[in-house]
């Protein structure tokens, strides 16, 4: 397997994650049945508050292909490149975070319908704790349902 860098983002990184952000979200709201709630990364990451997180970049042969945001207990932001989906990029973000974040659980909340990242983030040792329902973060037209998933 190739070797996966994890590094703090720099702001050269900003059309690499707006790529990423925009194609994986999109799968991302498919499985949710949210198609018309997408926001490309340059609305999302003011709305969302992305750079309030600690924000990391995953690097596959010189590529930016993946990234995190994250603070305290919580992940709030893993996406992947889908051309690089299933390479185990996620899981070095993953990782990476968890050795970050000393304080326990870690939480993190996925759209409901999104049974690929619901199975991923099982296989990495979270588990749905709680389904809460609301209004979309920084796009309030929409509703939207979320599992609240936890790691010790």
């Amino acid at each position: 397997m190739k070797h996966i860098t994890i590094r703090p983002y720099q702001t050269t990184d900003w059309t690499s994650l707006s790529a990423i952000h925009d194609s994986a979200r999109r799968i991302e709201l498919h499985y949710a049945g949210l198609d018309e709630a997408f926001l490309p990364l340059d609305i999302a990451a003011p709305a969302e508050g992305l750079f309030d997180y600690t924000v990391v970049v995953a690097v596959l042969e010189g590529e930016v292909c993946g990234f995190a945001a994250y603070q305290d207990r919580e992940l709030a932001w893993l996406y992947i490149d889908p051309a690089y989906m299933r390479k185990g990029i996620g899981r070095a973000l993953i990782q990476y975070v968890m050795e970050q974040v000393k304080q326990r659980p870690i939480c993190i909340e996925v759209l409901e319908g999104n049974l690929p990242a619901i199975s991923f983030y099982e296989s990495m040792g979270f588990s749905t704790v709680t389904c809460c329902s609301g209004k979309m973060p920084g796009n309030e037209k929409f509703s939207v349902t979320v599992r609240c998933m936890q790691k010790n």
